[in-house]
C-alpha cells in the first residue's frame, strides 16, 4: 500500500473510485445500491463535492476488495493538501507589489514563499525595486533575511545584493 500512496497521495479519494470505477466497467449508481448507499452520496463523493467517510470507505473497499483503510488514507492525504494549499494562500507577501519580471521564469502565484524564501529572497535583493525589497523585508523580517542568506556563499552575493543589504537592512556582507 506505501507505493501505491505514494503515488495517489493529495488526490481526492472520490477521483481514485472514478478510476477504479471505470477500470471495473462498473456504474456507480448500481454499486451504491449495491452497498446500500445513496447513489447521489457516492456520485458527490466521487465528483469532489463530499469528502469520505469511515464507515462507507469500509463497505466500498471490502464490496470492491481494496486494503482496509485505503480510502480513509487517501481522504486524510487529500484533507493535507488542501490546508497546505489554503495556508500557502495566506503566507505571502502582498502579490501586487512584484513586477512579473522579477519571476520570470515562474508564475508568482505558484511559489512558496515559506519554503523557497532563500531564492525568493536572493531574486529580489538581487534584481527587485525598492517597493519589491521594502516588502521582502516587511514580509519576511530582517532577521530570516539575514539568516537566510548566511546559508549561501559569499561568492552568490553580486554588488546588487551587497547594495540593497546595506541600504534596506543596514547589513554588510563580510
Amino acid at each position: 500500500m506505501n507505493n501505491r500512496l505514494e503515488i495517489l497521495k493529495g488526490i481526492h479519494p472520490g477521483q481514485f473510485l472514478q478510476r477504479e470505477f471505470s477500470a471495473r466497467k462498473i456504474k456507480s449508481g448500481q454499486f451504491a445500491e449495491s452497498i446500500g448507499e445513496y447513489p447521489q452520496t457516492l456520485s458527490a463523493i466521487v465528483r469532489g463535492r463530499r469528502s469520505m467517510n469511515t464507515p462507507l470507505s469500509l463497505r466500498i473497499e471490502q464490496a470492491l476488495g481494496l486494503e482496509e483503510g485505503l480510502l480513509m488514507t487517501l481522504q486524510i492525504y487529500y484533507d493535507i493538501a488542501k490546508e497546505k494549499r489554503k495556508e500557502m494562500a495566506i503566507n505571502h507577501p502582498d502579490l501586487s507589489k512584484f513586477r512579473s519580471t522579477i519571476f520570470w521564469d515562474t508564475k508568482i502565484e505558484n511559489i512558496d514563499f515559506i519554503n523557497h524564501r532563500s531564492y525568493v529572497i536572493n531574486r529580489v535583493l538581487e534584481r527587485g525595486n525598492e517597493e519589491e525589497i521594502c516588502e521582502i523585508v516587511k514580509f519576511y523580517g530582517k532577521d530570516v533575511i539575514i539568516t537566510s542568506l548566511r546559508n549561501l556563499s559569499n561568492a552568490q552575493f553580486g554588488n546588487n545584493i551587497r547594495y540593497n543589504l546595506k541600504k534596506y537592512l543596514n547589513y554588510e556582507v563580510q
